[in-house]
């Protein structure tokens, strides 16, 4: 159960990184990344349609994820991202939670909240 986590949040993170960055790959590198991890072929039925090697789909794929991490260690654009995902979604929250008479609470969470966010951009 627990690899099962781990390998839907490293697709999760390898599809996150693509979206971010994907378009700094080679045309040939995206198809193959792509078909990796959006469309979950295996490295064979890359190989065959790509007419290359098993090896190679597998070199490609790896190489790729590791460009694709370095950009984020450089540019941290997913980080940001997922930073003002959960700072929207705090906002969502307090909201779902408001009363009438914890408007000015709820109106300088708000205000704390949309700062970081502006903050982080």
């Amino acid at each position: 159960m627990i690899t099962q986590v781990i390998n839907v949040n490293e697709i999760l993170e390898q599809a996150l990184l693509f979206d971010f960055y994907g378009e700094l790959l080679t045309e040939h590198q995206k198809e193959i990344y792509e078909q990796f991890v959006l469309e979950d072929l295996s490295l064979g039925e890359i190989a065959r349609e790509a007419g290359i090697s098993r090896q190679g789909v597998h070199d490609l794929v790896k190489r790729c994820s590791q460009t694709l991490k370095g950009y984020e260690e450089k540019l941290h654009l997913v980080e940001k991202f997922v930073a003002v995902k959960e700072k929207v979604k705090q906002i969502d929250q307090l909201l779902e939670e408001y009363e009438e008479e914890q408007r000015e609470e709820l109106l300088g969470s708000i205000r704390r909240i949309s700062d970081e966010i502006i903050e982080e951009l």
